[in-house]
């Protein structure tokens, strides 16, 4: 179950572009945004999944990071919930 809303879906040109040539990319990345929305904040600190929890109820931003072979990724849900950006941590 949710925890909240994701919004629109937004994809970063990095991650758009590997996500049409890779099917195994595609399935981490929808894999990914299913544990975000259900709050498994994933590869982050004990103290920045306080955070995340805290700033459920707080409608502030929400990070992820999650890592996979080779792929490192953040999703970022804003602070509204109208958008949820996926992003690698060098397209920040």
């Amino acid at each position: 179950m949710a925890k909240f809303k994701l919004g629109q879906l937004m994809f970063t040109r990095g991650v758009n572009d590997l996500v049409a040539k890779d099917e195994e990319f595609a399935k981490f990345i929808w894999d990914s945004l299913k544990r975000h929305a259900v709050g498994d904040w994933g590869d982050l600190s004990e103290e920045d999944k306080k955070e995340n929890e805290f700033s459920l109820d707080k409608h502030l931003r929400i990070l992820s990071a999650y890592k996979k072979d080779k792929w490192k990724i953040w999703v970022i849900t804003e602070a509204d919930r109208s958008t949820t950006t996926t992003l690698f941590p060098s397209e920040y």
